[in-house]
């Protein structure tokens, strides 16, 4: 019995990464949104993800929040005479029929005022609302320090 249940166990964690990480709102799909594990010092993180916009008007992500930080934000980041910078966005914008990634090095959702760091393993919920698709709750896999889109959940579970 235990071996079956193992087997099965496994079965159910190879396919989850499949469905599990997809979420939609309107004519939007978000995939694997995820995070790293920071040391126990910094008292943020950021959040990556893919946003699939099947319709054929845009749409605009206009907020984000989680209960596991005291602040989200938006932010872009983009290099000027060599120079990359980050800042704050109010909004992103999601063209019609086509993809925006949020990922290390570019656009991503920056966490600030967490009591307790981010730790792999572990999931955390965040909310996306969209000017005209509306507001999701996806959960967020964190992965360890080294994670990179589409690997994560191979780390966590």
């Amino acid at each position: 019995m235990t071996s079956r249940f193992l087997v099965f166990t496994a079965l159910l964690l190879g396919t989850a990464p499949s469905f599990a990480h997809d979420y939609s709102v309107g004519e939007l799909v978000i995939t694997q949104p995820w995070s790293r594990e920071l040391p126990a010092e910094l008292p943020g993180g950021s959040a990556y993800f893919t946003v699939f916009n099947q319709g054929s008007q845009a749409d605009r992500l206009i907020r984000v929040s989680s209960p596991r930080a005291q602040k989200a934000e938006l932010h872009s980041q983009a290099a000027s005479d060599g120079m990359m910078s980050m800042q704050q966005t109010h909004a992103m914008e999601i063209p019609a029929n086509t993809e925006v990634t949020f990922q290390p090095g570019a656009n991503h959702v920056m966490l600030t005022g967490m009591e307790q760091p981010l730790k792999a393993g572990e999931q955390f919920a965040m909310t996306l609302e969209f000017e005209k698709a509306g507001v999701v709750e996806v959960m967020v896999e964190v992965g360890p320090v080294e994670a990179q889109a589409g690997h994560t959940a191979a780390h966590v579970h």
